[in-house]
């Protein structure tokens, strides 16, 4: 039974959990990142250069073929329009990134920059407060 109780704590930190979000939370991103490089952007820049669509892009290497059993043999390609599209979307998800890493650092520096109230003084100093302003008094 320890072993399952040191699981469910070790499962429930907050830092577990944190990261479990932020995982589920990326994975999702970066389908909204795709779906926008694939169906928004890149098709724009393929009309904007001439009607290219970045997906097909290929240099052949080898040709399809047909084996002597009678099975198709796919072509060998080098796929550098999807190469193309995997960088931008890279480039995307950098900015985005890079706008949210931003935004947290600027609302971190407001909050550092607040001044915080000074800090009640502890007991010790009160009792030596009073001791030292019995002392002034006599």
């Amino acid at each position: 039974m320890g072993m399952v109780s040191e699981f469910k704590e070790f499962a429930m930190r907050g830092n577990v959990v944190d990261l479990a979000v932020g995982v589920v939370i990326g994975a999702a991103f970066g389908k909204i990142v795709a779906s926008l490089v694939n169906d928004v952007i890149m098709p724009a820049v393929g009309f904007i250069v001439g009607g290219v669509n970045f997906s097909d892009l290929a240099v052949e290497l080898k040709a399809a073929s047909v084996d002597a059993a009678g099975a198709e043999v796919p072509a060998v390609l080098i796929k550098y329009g999807a190469f193309i599209q995997t960088i931008v979307d890279f480039l995307i998800i950098a900015f985005a990134i890079f706008v949210a890493v931003k935004v947290i650092n600027k609302l971190k520096r407001k909050e550092e920059a607040a001044p915080a109230a000074p800090p009640a003084p502890s007991d010790e100093v009160k009792l030596l407060t009073e001791i030292r302003d019995a002392l002034k008094s006599r």
